[in-house]
């Protein structure tokens, strides 16, 4: 598996953004998203929203070292055993980054209407400073970042907020780093397409602190 270690710097105030392009070779990248599409199992969790309990728009799974259980809106996953191959990316994607990862949480998008609202990683578990890695395979998607109302204080309204909004587009085999203080001042998300798209797969990498 061939990796691609230039990366750039995203200019993002009040956070850290690195990317690299082509992670992944192609062929590379195809392998993986058909290993592990077909090899995860897959789950809808529901999350807590007014109350109810709704299912997310999309699948997911949970894979990490023992003791890295890790839970968000209301929900928790069940940890799975490391797969090979992605063990084997885990490190790579630590050396390239130069963070260690004991954890991955993977998103299946089955079309353009699954998707995942504007959120933060910023679950205590993960830290104060958390480092999220994104690799990206499969359909090409939208990624959405802006900047988090309480901790900006200067873009207050929504139309202000909709200027500081940046969009990437991750192709398959990309890798995407958020870090410093990203996670504190920004909210980021998947949003829905309304053209037609194929599936992608997203691997999160994280570092989960013990208790």
């Amino acid at each position: 598996m061939l990796l691609q270690y230039e990366s750039e710097r995203i200019p993002l105030a009040g956070g850290e953004l690195l990317y690299w392009p082509r992670f992944l070779e192609t062929r590379d990248a195809e392998a993986l998203f058909e290993c592990i599409r077909d090899r995860v199992p897959w789950v809808q969790s529901k999350i807590c929203i007014a109350g109810r309990q709704l299912p997310i728009p999309r699948l997911n799974a949970w894979y990490g070292d023992s003791g890295t259980e890790y839970g968000y809106s209301g929900t928790r996953l069940p940890v799975n055993s490391w797969l090979p191959e992605l063990d084997s990316l885990k490190s790579r994607v630590a050396r390239a980054s130069g963070s260690a990862f004991n954890c991955a949480l993977l998103n299946l998008y089955r079309d353009g209407r699954d998707s995942v609202d504007w959120h933060s990683d910023n679950e205590p578990e993960l830290g104060r400073t958390p480092i999220v890695a994104t690799l990206s395979l499969g359909a090409e998607r939208r990624f959405d970042l802006r900047p988090r109302r309480r901790d900006m204080g200067k873009l207050e309204t929504g139309r202000a907020r909709a200027r500081k909004t940046q969009c990437l587009h991750l192709p398959a085999g990309s890798l995407l780093v958020m870090a410093g203080d990203t996670q504190r001042n920004w909210q980021h998300r998947v949003p829905k397409m309304s053209t037609e798209i194929g599936e992608r797969i997203s691997v999160t990498f994280r570092y989960v602190e013990s208790n």
